[in-house]
């Protein structure tokens, strides 16, 4: 039975006004006075038990505003990426919310619910076909986690969409009681071509998201907020572990393959702790 706190929390996403909290977030988040952020950036530090060891910079006020603290460098050897033959990489620190099958379309997220591939994607007919009867996998990333995300085998991007849409928080509470959670809230959809097919990597912003950041863009989420699509002619070819975005106060990816293309490791499940770089699948062929 949900507690009076779960419900009136569940109560506030449907009443706050997503947007307007995360921009101002974003204002917060960007401000460099150093005797609102340093108190801000360690406070932080301390709630939520963010190992600053493993960042490059390791002095949380060192950080020109809270934004630079979150989406913070880990120094050269604080991760590795798996390197045997046909391994599929982690993109991410954070934690497995789902993992398995695209079955007829549709993607699980929780007990009771689950979305549509063709939602996810933009409502896309031609995307949701290439990845009919793949493979999906969520990973939220917690408030303490690494916030860049890289990639998990090298690829040339084909396309990004951006689809507006709401922000949820996508905490694991949200997740089990928020009907299609990651197809209605706004994302961005990044198409790659690999060596195993069609990779789709979907960074899902939330509920104070200040904003979805990638490395040939920049600043994803156009001031009105409309659906766009942009195709690359010109290549753009990422490596295997190259950084590919960012989120400026975390949330969650969703990592699509096409059919037949892979398997992930039978160890892995719901609810398990990941880390970037670790071995998330293998190639089928």
């Amino acid at each position: 039975m949900s507690s009076l706190k779960d419900r009136l929390f569940m109560l506030a996403q449907y009443v706050l006004p997503h947007h307007l909290l995360s921009r101002l977030a974003g204002c917060i988040a960007e401000c460099r006075w150093t005797w609102f952020k340093n108190p801000l950036i360690k406070w932080f530090v301390k709630s939520y038990q963010v190992n600053m060891s493993e960042a490059r910079e390791s002095n949380p006020t060192a950080f020109a505003n809270f934004n630079d603290f979150f989406t913070r460098e880990l120094k050269p050897d604080a991760r590795s990426f798996v390197e045997q033959t046909g391994s599929i990489a982690c993109p991410v620190d954070g934690a497995i919310s789902q993992i398995g099958d695209i079955e007829a379309g549709r993607i699980f997220q929780a007990k009771g619910h689950e979305f549509s591939t063709y939602d996810l994607l933009g409502g896309s007919l031609e995307l949701e076909k290439e990845f009919a009867g793949g493979k999906f996998t969520t990973i939220y990333l917690s408030p303490k986690d690494y916030h860049r995300i890289h990639m998990p085998i090298s690829g040339t991007l084909r396309k990004m969409i951006y689809v507006p849409g709401r922000l949820f928080s996508v905490s694991p509470l949200t997740a089990s009681r928020v009907p299609s959670l990651f197809s209605r809230n706004e994302r961005a959809v990044a198409i790659f071509d690999t060596e195993y097919g069609p990779m789709a990597m979907v960074l899902v912003g939330a509920m104070i998201v200040a904003s979805i950041e990638t490395v040939w863009a920049g600043l994803v989420t156009p001031p009105k907020r409309q659906r766009q699509t942009l195709n690359y002619q010109t290549p753009i070819h990422l490596e295997k572990g190259d950084e590919m975005g960012r989120f400026k106060l975390g949330s969650t990816v969703i990592l699509l393959f096409g059919k037949d293309a892979m398997n992930w490791e039978q160890a892995l499940c719901a609810d398990q702790p990941v880390r970037m770089g670790q071995l998330l699948g293998t190639s089928a062929t």
